[in-house]
């Protein structure tokens, strides 16, 4: 009997381990948080970069909890507007902050 309650023990702790362990605090990002903001940075790259308007290889895209930022320079203002319009229409972001700068 000791042996079983001993296993049960060990089982539950294991149990309450994993649980706690895979929890994600507000500061922090789950896994699949994680590859989602992967896809998303990714798939707003590729926008960009098949955009016929925006010219500018200097565009740096970070995701956060599906908060695209956007850094970088452009030649033309208008490139500005036009990165943030093309990434608020990939799906999966939640917002877009535009640090991007004209040179």
């Amino acid at each position: 009997m000791k042996t079983s309650n001993k296993f049960a023990a060990l089982a539950m702790t294991c149990a309450v381990l994993l649980a706690t362990s895979c929890a994600s605090s507000s500061h922090d990002s789950s896994t699949g948080e994680k590859l989602d903001d992967t896809v998303i940075t990714t798939k707003v790259k590729a926008a960009i970069f098949n955009d016929a308007d925006l010219k500018s290889a200097e565009i740096t895209v970070v995701t956060y909890k599906g908060v695209v930022q956007l850094s970088g320079f452009v030649t033309d203002p208008k490139e500005i507007a036009e990165a943030a319009k093309v990434s608020r229409a990939v799906k999966g972001v939640v917002s877009v902050k535009n640090d991007l700068i004209k040179r």
